[in-house]
């Protein structure tokens, strides 16, 4: 774990609302994003949140477009580099007047995909959320053979990636009822939300050439929130005998802040612990630093709101420490066969789901399927997600001793 003075919890920031408790943006988290004054006829460009504030990276000379794929590229020297620029500017003993000058009131800012995701991988780390599935598909074998033994993936569709905030369309596909003789084209009655992380590539690899797990950590830039919208109905027809298609391609949500692996160091914590008897992994996946520190201890909450309602319901919380595969391992079973990952490439974490009901990160394992619909506020019932429905993500970082830090939110509402 490698801390320096930008982790200090004692540093406080010249931008006010940067200090207040429960801000997710204080001056130890400045994660990146794109942004742009709202109505304004200027390109979209990089920066960086600071409380309630948006600091144009202008200030700093740096010009990164429209993407921050640059910035990923630039790797962990260049990073450090820039996050510590960046934490004595805005620290209240170093308070610059170019910085001042380069400030933009969050609400005034409308906020852009931070980057070009070339390529989108979704992965099956969340244990819990493994078992849960499987056991309302078989009951006897909830996990098949090989999820123990090597991380569970499969490539999706980057070009439906949105930003918080942006609508999703309920998707229209085949579904076919256990009692029907045929499919039907209809749309989706069984949408769902996936409560998930994003790992976020900074440099890439040679075609050919695998990166090792114990190097893999300085080959991400980030972490951001991801929603993986899935058509259950459509999914439970079409996924055999190739797996997940058109039940996720339709949206996946992220967040627009990218929260740094800089940022994220205080709050490493150790790879899952494996049950006994549970196997070893193979060589190419195993580090003995990686198990000690690999994992993050992110705190992942899901939340409702209906058409009726007058304010979000949580209705689930997990954490990425349930997540049986570290990220390091992602990215050396990704690049084990010589695949290239490429800055801006994503890979999700998939669904984050706690050994309890109120950690479940899916309305399917919160409803058991459909059988046991959750009663919200104001009398009303979910089993599945209806047009109007906003979902909400949120996740923060805490432990004892340094600051807490958030990653804004994730938001879609369904439309027809």
């Amino acid at each position: 774990m490698a801390l320096d003075a930008t982790h200090d919890p004692a540093l406080k920031s010249w931008v006010e609302s940067a200090n207040e408790p429960g801000c997710d943006f204080p001056i130890q988290n400045l994660p990146f994003g794109i942004f742009k004054r709202k109505g304004a006829k200027e390109s979209p460009r990089g920066g960086v949140a600071i409380g309630d504030q948006i600091l144009d990276l202008a200030a700093l000379g740096i010009k990164t477009g429209p993407t921050l794929n640059g910035l990923a590229a630039m790797g962990q020297r260049e990073w450090k580099r820039l996050r510590k620029a960046l934490s004595k500017g805005l620290s209240i003993q170093k308070a610059s007047k170019r910085f001042a000058r380069n400030l933009l009131p969050m609400k005034q800012a409308e906020l852009f995909l931070p980057l070009t995701i070339g390529d989108y991988t979704d992965f099956f780390t969340g244990i819990h959320h493994a078992t849960n599935m499987g056991r309302m598909l078989r009951p006897d074998n909830p996990l098949l053979p090989n999820y123990k033994w090597v991380p569970i993936g499969y490539h999706g569709r980057s070009s439906s990636i949105v930003v918080s905030g942006s609508q999703v369309v309920r998707p229209r596909g085949q579904i076919k009822a256990p009692d029907a003789a045929a499919p039907e084209f209809a749309p989706s009655k069984r949408l769902d939300y996936e409560a998930e992380l994003g790992f976020v590539i900074g440099p890439g690899n040679r075609l050919g050439r695998a990166i090792p797990v114990g190097e893999a950590l300085n080959h991400v830039f980030g972490v951001l929130l991801l929603n993986d919208w899935s058509a259950r109905d459509v999914q439970g027809w079409e996924y055999q005998p190739l797996g997940p298609f058109l039940a996720k391609s339709f949206a996946t949500t992220i967040s627009p802040w990218i929260v740094t692996r800089e940022a994220l160091e205080p709050y490493r914590c150790p790879a899952f612990p494996r049950a006994e008897g549970d196997p070893k992994p193979l060589p190419y996946l195993w580090d003995e630093a990686d198990q000690r520190e690999g994992g993050f201890s992110i705190e992942v909450e899901m939340h409702l709101c209906t058409g009726k309602m007058k304010a979000p319901v949580r209705l689930s919380r997990a954490s990425f420490r349930d997540s049986y595969w570290t990220p390091a391992q992602l990215v050396a079973h990704h690049t084990s066969n010589g695949c290239n990952l490429r800055p801006g490439d994503l890979l999700g974490s998939g669904t984050l789901s706690g050994a309890t009901p109120d950690s479940f990160g899916s309305m399917m394992e919160l409803s058991q399927g459909g059988k046991n619909p959750l009663a919200l506020p104001g009398g009303e019932s979910r089993a599945f997600l209806e047009d109007g429905d906003e979902v909400i993500q949120r996740a923060r970082c805490s432990r004892d001793g340094y600051a807490t830090i958030g990653f804004g939110e994730a938001r879609g509402t369904i439309r027809k």
